[in-house]
């Protein structure tokens, strides 16, 4: 980030919108918007209670579980999306469908099809995150040159050591793009899946507080939720620059 010639440090903009925050709450324009201060004084208090933990616990299993089916799934479908047209020509009208539709409409759905657990939770989590992973792995298969699969071919490889050989590796780059963005709709997967079907973890905590106008928590929570998935996506968006090699040599 740079301002006037000056260079600054990567962590300035949150920063800035911190020191705006504080001005705000300090004020006490509303009282929805506590001071960030105060917000950060409640976080250490309850970060440790069981009522947290146990929301943490809850939401860190519903989202790692529909993470992980997200990948597990969403890639190698994005990858013979991408190198048999016949499949591509199948599934790519209805992931973009699903891409672009309100996937909140399709929760009431899921709650008949799948009860009121944690197993609609992982299911809605899936949903908000698989299809721009398909996509993305998809995109990246596209940008393969031929000529790789042909010499893979002529040296006696299978049809499975090409896909993750080749496939794969070519593809890493957008892989890991498609990857980082289905992680940050997770958490809104999540969070929904929390709120509409089941009041647990962490939709549970956001329900208690704002019924009781506890905004202090309510902002502690949220802060919880935003770091976890900003450290995520900023993991992800580092490997990603790491294997950025990969594209050029295609």
């Amino acid at each position: 980030m740079t301002a006037f010639g000056y260079r600054l440090p990567a962590m300035s903009s949150l920063l800035v919108w911190g020191l705006l925050w504080e001005i705000i709450g300090q004020l006490h324009l509303t009282f929805f918007v506590p001071p960030l201060s105060q917000v950060i004084i409640t976080l250490v208090e309850i970060i440790g209670t069981p009522a947290f933990l146990k929301a943490l616990r809850e939401t860190a299993i519903a989202f790692l579980s529909g993470v992980a089916a997200s990948v597990l799934i969403g890639i190698p479908v994005g990858i013979l999306m991408g190198k048999n047209r016949l499949i591509d020509e199948i599934l790519l009208p209805w992931v973009n469908i699903f891409l672009s539709a309100p996937l909140t409409a399709l929760v009431p759905v899921l709650m008949v099809l799948f009860g009121f657990g944690m197993t609609s939770i992982i299911i809605t989590t899936t949903l908000f995150a698989i299809w721009i992973i398909i996509l993305n792995s998809r995109a990246g298969v596209l940008q393969i040159n031929r000529s790789l699969v042909e010499m893979a071919r002529s040296f006696g490889a299978s049809p499975l050591d090409a896909f993750f050989k080749i496939y794969v590796w070519a593809a890493l780059p957008e892989i890991l793009g498609g990857v980082r963005i289905g992680v940050i709709r997770a958490v809104k997967g999540v969070i929904i899946g929390q709120l509409l079907i089941s009041i647990v973890g962490f939709g549970a905590l956001f329900e208690l507080y704002s019924s009781n106008f506890l905004m202090g928590h309510f902002w502690a929570v949220l802060l919880v939720l935003f770091g976890m998935a900003f450290a995520i996506s900023e993991f992800l968006g580092y490997l990603e620059r790491r294997v950025a090699y990969y594209a050029a040599s295609r």
